[in-house]
């Protein structure tokens, strides 16, 4: 059962991340602040739930949240800053999105950097322990899949609608036939080998 809040504050907001150990697309950053009575029996860190659950849940969050933001920090940026930046820098952005100001902020993970002079605490798998950093899991999750599902449309041979820029067997496959796309993260290690990309 994931807890409602972290704090004693009312304005608590959760914040998350996807797609940090992928080799194509964004980072996408989500920040949510439920209701305090606010209770879902699907409502779990999304890698834990099916695409059809986490999709189900998305317009419930959505509708629900006393205020979400969702933020995309596309690969080039990623390249510039590094991931883990990336990832504060998503959330941040996420955070800053939010109709309401919050009190108290609760992070997934164990880095983050001061959002203004709010308080914060970082929590270790803590999509699959409080509310508010799972539904943020699910809107980060929800609106990366679908971008990775539109570009594939572009770039079919790598079959993102499926690994979602993971880097899967399949993707590398890819890399290694038909070189790397726009969309590729260049400072990644693309291939266990690391072959001269054809840019």
């Amino acid at each position: 059962m994931l807890a409602p809040n972290y704090s004693n504050f009312s304005l608590e907001a959760g914040t998350d991340e996807a797609g940090r150990g992928c080799l194509a697309g964004p980072v996408v950053a989500a920040a949510v602040i439920l209701p305090k009575d606010f209770r879902h029996p699907l409502l779990n860190d999304s890698k834990q739930l099916s695409k059809k659950k986490r999709d189900e849940l998305r317009p419930i969050i959505e509708e629900n949240a006393l205020a979400f933001g969702v933020s995309f920090v596309w690969q080039d940026e990623v390249d510039k800053i590094n991931v883990l930046q990336a990832s504060i820098t998503g959330m941040h952005r996420s955070i800053e999105m939010l109709k309401i100001q919050p009190e108290f902020i609760i992070v997934d993970g164990n880095k983050f950097k001061d959002y203004r002079d709010i308080p914060h605490k970082t929590i270790v798998k803590g999509d699959s322990k409080y509310l508010s950093i799972a539904a943020a899991s699910i809107l980060a999750k929800t609106y990366r899949d679908e971008y990775m599902a539109k570009i594939d449309l572009e770039f079919p041979m790598y079959n993102w609608k499926k690994n979602k820029g993971y880097p899967t067997k399949e993707h590398r496959n890819g890399i290694r036939e038909f070189g790397i796309t726009k969309y590729h993260r260049k400072t990644f290690k693309l291939l266990p080998e690391q072959l001269k990309l054809k840019f």
